[in-house]
């Protein structure tokens, strides 16, 4: 069969499945596992016929949504909690993969645009971190110590005040997403301008490598968290700049609902990166070498294999998985 033969003999079944799930509008709990396995039909004959069709993508975000619904009361008494962060959000970050993939480019391009503003303009670090820490950073760069700056204040107040400041910043990101997504990139230009600038500070004073060693054993978690809080931001603003087929109202909804379980999920990494920063990274000098590596390539993996890579293997499952007696809420 051709390949518009095959989407117009189906379109119709898939939209108004599409439209069902979204309005969580079945009557029984069979008939949404009997369309379940006909959309996974249809997904596995367009993946073996048309390859390289976009079809492809629009029903394995159908069926990611189905499952979700399929799956979400499913064994209630196993634990809710648990099935958050191991099915539901991992199917939504595959579901809205190109809006990560989008927010770590810009992260990069944005970080890229501070480090060459350092390099080209002697006074730049300083118009952006201020003179007083400069100042501070080049004390301590003559001490010995280039991020002493993590030292001060006990363990448990940088703990408590670095996590509540992470945690503002990633809210208010995507909270701006309102504004059609413009507010995010303007907290994310801000803070990627700042970062930029900072390393390449430590770089032209020849401490890049310590300073590396100190900040990311926290910020790989830390700045990870905010580009996919970030992403979250972009998905908000995208829902109401272009609705679809939905009312604009209805894709609003719908996306802050998305963008809020992103969010939520990125807090246990946040509160990691705060304890590193409050207990670990202030003995970053003094630590071996391996140990500090180790620490940032480790938190580094963890995160990146949870947001970008798990979910392809949690979609994967999906596909293969029978429906058995589903409940929907």
């Amino acid at each position: 069969m051709r390949e518009v033969s095959f989407i117009k003999q189906n379109k119709e079944k898939w939209l108004s499945f599409e439209k069902a799930i979204f309005n969580n509008d079945f009557k029984d709990p069979d008939e949404l596992a009997s369309q379940y396995i006909h959309l996974i039909n249809d997904l596995a004959y367009a993946q073996t016929f048309y390859p390289k069709s976009r079809v492809i993508d629009y029903l394995n975000q159908l069926a990611s949504k189905a499952f979700q619904k399929i799956y979400k009361t499913k064994r209630e008494n196993t634990n809710r909690f648990v099935a958050f962060w191991k099915t539901e959000v991992p199917l939504i970050c595959y579901q809205y993969r190109k809006f990560i993939y989008i927010a770590f480019i810009i992260f990069f391009a944005f970080t890229f645009i501070g480090a060459i503003s350092a390099a080209n303009d002697g006074e730049f670090v300083r118009s952006i971190l201020g003179d007083d820490y400069v100042n501070m950073s080049l004390e301590n760069i003559e001490k010995g110590d280039p991020v002493a700056v993590y030292k001060s204040g006990s363990n448990w107040g940088s703990f408590i005040g670095i996590t509540i400041n992470n945690l503002r910043v990633g809210i208010i990101a995507f909270i701006l997403g309102a504004f059609g997504g413009l507010g995010t990139l303007y907290i994310m230009f801000n803070n990627c301008i700042m970062l930029g600038s900072f390393q390449y500070f430590f770089y032209e004073k020849g401490v890049f490598w310590e300073s590396v060693r100190g900040i990311w054993i926290h910020g790989s978690m830390e700045i990870f968290a905010i580009v996919i809080e970030c992403a979250a931001g972009l998905i908000l603003g995208a829902s109401i700049l272009f609705p679809g087929t939905h009312s604009r109202y209805v894709s609003f909804k719908q996306g802050a609902k998305t963008g809020v379980k992103i969010l939520i999920s990125t807090f246990p990494f946040t509160f990691s990166a705060g304890f590193l920063e409050g207990f670990i990274t202030r003995y970053s000098n003094i630590m071996p070498h391996w140990l500090s590596v180790g620490i940032i390539l480790i938190t580094l993996a963890i995160i990146s294999y949870y947001y970008l890579v798990y979910p392809f293997k949690v979609q994967k499952e999906i596909t293969k998985t029978p429906i058995l007696s589903p409940k929907i809420i």
